[in-house]
Order: C-alpha cells, then structure tokens, then sequence
C-alpha cells in the first residue's frame, strides 16, 4: 500500500475480507441487512429517549424558571411592603412596577433558556471535537478559527448593545410613569384641554423607548447572518482543503463529509450560545435593578427581636393612648429645611387634639410621624411614655386608628372596605362603625347594602361617601387613638358636625387628633395645636387661642362671621 493514508488501506482490508467471507459461502446482503435492522433500532430508540429527555427538559426548565419568577415577585412585594415613603419616592411607584413585572420576567426567560442550552450547547459541541478527533484532526485549524471569529463577534456585538440595554429599561420605567399619570389624572387633563400636549409627552417617552429597542434589535440582528456566513465559508474551506486531500489519496469522501457533519454541529453548539448571550445582557441589566430593590435597607426598620417595647403600650390600662411630641424636627432626606423645628404638644386620652394652621405647614406630617411613616430627624415621639422607634411597626399601628388626607377604597365591596382592618369583621361591628361615619344614610340607599361593589380607589362614588368610608374602615379597628388627616374636608357642615358629635360620644376615652383645615371642624376640640412654618406658634382652646395667637385669630376671622366664633359650632 505504500504511503498511502490509513482510511484507505482500512478499506482495502474491508474489500479483502468481503471477498474471503464470499468465498467461504457466506451471505453477507443477510448479514448486513441484519447489522443495519439492528442499528437502525438502536438509533431510533435513542431518538425517542433523546426526545422523551428534551420534553423533561422543557417541562422541568419552565417549571423551574416559573418558580424563580415568582419567588422575586415574592421576595420584592415583600421588600417594598416594608419600604418607607423615603424609598418609594427614591424608586418611583412606576420603576418599582417594571422591575415586578417586565424585569422578573426577562430574568424567567432566560432561566429557561440556560437550562435548556446551557448543558447541551456544550455537549453537542464537546461531542463534535471527540468526533473530529477520532475522524481527521488535519483541518482542525477550520474549527478554531470559526470558533475564534464567533467569540470576536460576540464580544464586539455585546460591547455596542450592552449600555443600550441599560438605557432600555430606564426607558421602560418612563413609559409607565408617563401612563400612570395619564390614567390617574385624566380627568385634570380633559378639564384644561391638555390632552394634546400629554399625547405629545407619551409620544416622546414611547419614541425614545422605540428608537432604542431599535438600536439594540438591529445590532443583533447582525449576528444571526455573521453567525450563517462563518458557517457557510467553514463548509467552503472543508471542501476546498478536504477536496485537495481526497484528489492527493489522503482522504476519503466519506471521511469529508463526515467532518463537514461534526464541524457543524460543533459551529451550532456555539451559535446556541451566541442566541443565549443575545439575551443575557438585557436580562444581567434586569437583575441588577431587581438586586437594587432588594438589597435596599428600608430607613425604617423594627428593633432588634427581644428588644422590641410592644408589652408597654397600653400598659396603663386606659382606653386611650397618650401621644407626646418631645421637641421634634424633622426634614426630608433630599431637603435642606427643617419641615417641623421643635414641636412640643401632648395628645391627652379622652380628649381631642385639633391641629390647624396654613397650607404647608407641617400638619400632616405630624401625624405621619405618629405613624411612623418617617422618623423623626431630631427630639422623640412617645405613645403611652415609651418612644415610637422602641416598639415594633405592627404593635405601634394596631394602637392608631389612621385616616389619610386622600382617602383610598380597595376593589371589593363596601363592608370588605369597612372591615379591612380587621380580620373577620363582623356585620355588627361594620354597621356601628358606618353609624358614626355618618355613612349608614348612603349604604341603606343601595340595593346591595353593605354588599355594593366598590372600584379601585373608590371611583364609583361620591368623595364625600369615600371619606366616610375610610373614616368607618378606622373606626372598625380596635385602636385607641384616632388620627384624621383632614378628613373631613369634602363633608357638608351638618355631617361634618353631626360626625364630630358621634365621635365624641361614642369613642369614650379614646384619643382623637384631627388635622384640619375649617376652624368649624376644630372649635370645639380639648385642645387646638397651631402650626406655622413648622413651629408651634399657639397651642390651648379656641376661646384662649382668639385672644393670645394672631395666626389663630386669623384663620378664625377669615372663615367665619364674629357671630358664629361666639356662638360655638358652625352648622
């Protein structure tokens, strides 16, 4: 045989050997039909197990990836219920929403494709080299640089698309702000013709989100036709080179079909990975915005367990909480000015405290500090004697009774609204608490009664019946202190007072402060706090109020006629 290659005197043994077996009078067409019935079921049964494994695969990728999907979900609603204004503001409702939704479920995507790609790309490729190898390893050199060409334009692409994909998702979190405030506000929008220039601010938001998307689509689309031309001219330089080999006696055709074969399936393991790697950068942007939420330490925050002072509240065995402001400052984190500056009153059980005083003066966040919804930046705020940030969230909630300037109704019914913070509420229970809402008149005139639906955030009634709602929702509690955040601002005068009249009543010794805007709401209070760019500037009853606080005097005169200041109640 001389020099000739190995395949080829491997095949001139195989001639040698047929035409010995046919001399010995064996009927080799039977032989190797049997040889080929017999692979060929061997091939098919590892089809249909290769197949029964792919459907496993699948069915366990995307079981997998479900479940880590909503483990975030899980693990960020979990996170931002315990947010403080201050973080949520730092987010923006809009941003925490994408990272929820459009951010998990980039992450799922491409969970499923790692464990569907991410063993068998490998594999198939692995597997390609071992048969080159047993094969011919003279035109190995193809392999490598294909392989080397695709790792460039991999690198190159994700190098140009990758701080796209980061502007992308911030793009995303622009869209639905823009939409949220559209939906939320459309009615302000109709009311001064707006409509046109907030066309025209979505409209921007959606074209700068649509040219980036664009951008980074279009780079991508460029490595399919690279991924097609490596391939493509790997096949034309296995034929050139293997052609030469074959017309020089060292290759068999067989053989370089056999190696243009695995050199695909090499190439194609590689490009499985190159169509992941398509995703994985946008999906490594999503994950580190949903990392960012989830590593955020909430600014407030529950003592230590053990340390927690909850067995102290309501220790004194009143029905009533004494809330005291112990010289209290506060401002925002981002804020250079004080919001409150040494505020120093009591809130005294069995009576009521009134706190009035002009628009931004601090009002409201007098109570939200009661709640804890901030902490105070400087002095101390105590329920019952023992300092609000000693006791757990929970414990120090379950004491207060809290209506917020802007009532909110949940989707449900009337008595799920009523009864929401309550477990198991009974009918008794919400009807009484209806009653001294002054909510009861409204409720009887439904054909559904305590059963009439009510839409997310109330819009299918009155804002003057969601006010009473809301009131009715803090009364059911258990509380004993009631915090009312000008709530009764879109009441008439004779619901106003006739709930003024309920409240002291009916509430006993519990504690009431109301945060109020009418001097008619407050007259007739224990106590009246007057704020004035975040400073006590008077403090005592109305009569004593009329005589030594200008502010005061002010805000009386400018509200109600001399005669109704002397005779008491407004109606």
């Amino acid at each position: 045989m001389g020099d000739m290659a190995d395949t080829l005197i491997a095949q001139q043994g195989l001639a040698a050997a047929r035409a010995e077996y046919e001399q010995l009078g064996y009927d080799l067409d039977a032989m190797q039909m049997d040889y080929l019935a017999a692979t060929g079921a061997k091939m098919l049964g590892l089809a249909a197990l290769g197949m029964a494994i792919a459907v496993m695969v699948g069915f366990l990728a995307s079981r997998t990836a479900a479940k880590v999907g909503r483990n975030l979900r899980e693990r960020l609603f979990n996170q931002v219920v315990g947010f403080s204004d201050a973080e949520i503001q730092s987010f923006s409702a809009a941003s925490l929403i994408t990272r929820g939704t459009n951010d998990v479920q980039l992450v799922q995507m491409v969970t499923v494709m790692l464990l569907r790609m991410v063993l068998y790309a490998p594999i198939l490729a692995i597997g390609g080299i071992i048969m080159i190898a047993r094969t011919d390893l003279s035109m190995g050199w193809i392999i490598i640089a294909a392989v080397a060409a695709i790792a460039v334009i991999m690198g190159v692409l994700m190098k140009v698309a990758m701080p796209k994909f980061k502007i992308m998702q911030k793009l995303i979190d622009r869209v639905n702000l823009v939409s949220r405030e559209l939906l939320t506000g459309l009615p302000v929008i109709r009311a001064f013709g707006r409509e046109q220039h907030e066309e025209a601010r979505f409209d921007d938001a959606n074209t700068r989100l649509m040219k980036t998307q664009l951008f980074t689509n279009r780079v991508m689309t460029f490595m399919m036709p690279l991924m097609m031309l490596i391939m493509n001219l790997v096949s034309v330089g296995i034929i050139w080179f293997g052609g030469h080999a074959i017309d020089a006696g060292n290759l068999q055709t067989g053989d370089l079909i056999a190696f243009i074969t695995y050199s695909m399936v090499i190439i194609m393991g590689f490009l499985m990975i190159g169509m992941l790697s398509i995703m994985l950068p946008r999906a490594d942007v999503a994950a580190q915005r949903i990392d960012e939420v989830l590593e955020c330490k909430p600014s407030i925050a529950d003592p230590e367990p053990g340390k927690a002072k909850d067995a102290l509240l309501g220790a004194n065995g009143l029905p009533g909480a004494r809330i005291a402001f112990e010289n209290v400052s506060f401002r925002y984190s981002d804020g250079a000015e004080c919001v409150l500056e040494d505020v120093s009153f009591t809130c005294e059980p069995g009576k009521t405290t009134a706190i009035i005083g002009s628009t931004g003066s601090g009002k409201s966040t007098v109570l939200k500090l009661a709640e804890r919804f901030h902490d105070v930046t400087s002095g101390r705020i105590t329920v019952d004697g023992v300092d609000v940030r000693d006791v757990s969230q929970h414990a120090l909630r379950a004491q207060l009774g809290y209506v917020p300037q802007a009532a909110f109704l949940f989707s449900g019914t009337i008595a799920s609204n009523v009864g929401y913070g309550v477990d198991d509420a009974d009918e008794d229970r919400i009807r009484a608490a209806a009653d001294v809402a002054q909510a009861s008149d409204f409720i009887a005139e439904r054909p559904e009664g305590l059963a009439t639906p009510i839409s997310q955030g109330g819009t299918n009634i009155s804002g003057g019946q969601r006010q009473r709602l809301a009131i009715a929702r803090a009364l059911a509690t258990d509380a004993r202190a009631y915090l009312f955040d000008d709530s009764f601002s879109a009441l008439d005068y004779k619901t106003d007072a006739a709930l003024r009249h309920e409240l002291s009543s009916r509430l006993g010794g519990k504690t009431v402060v109301i945060v109020a805007q009418r001097i008619s709401t407050v007259l007739n209070a224990d106590q009246i706090v007057v704020l004035d760019d975040g400073r006590v500037v008077g403090a005592g009853t109305h009569e004593q109020l009329m005589e030594s606080c200008q502010e005061y005097r002010e805000i009386a005169m400018s509200q109600l006629s001399e005669e109704e200041l002397k005779g008491g109640d407004a109606r």
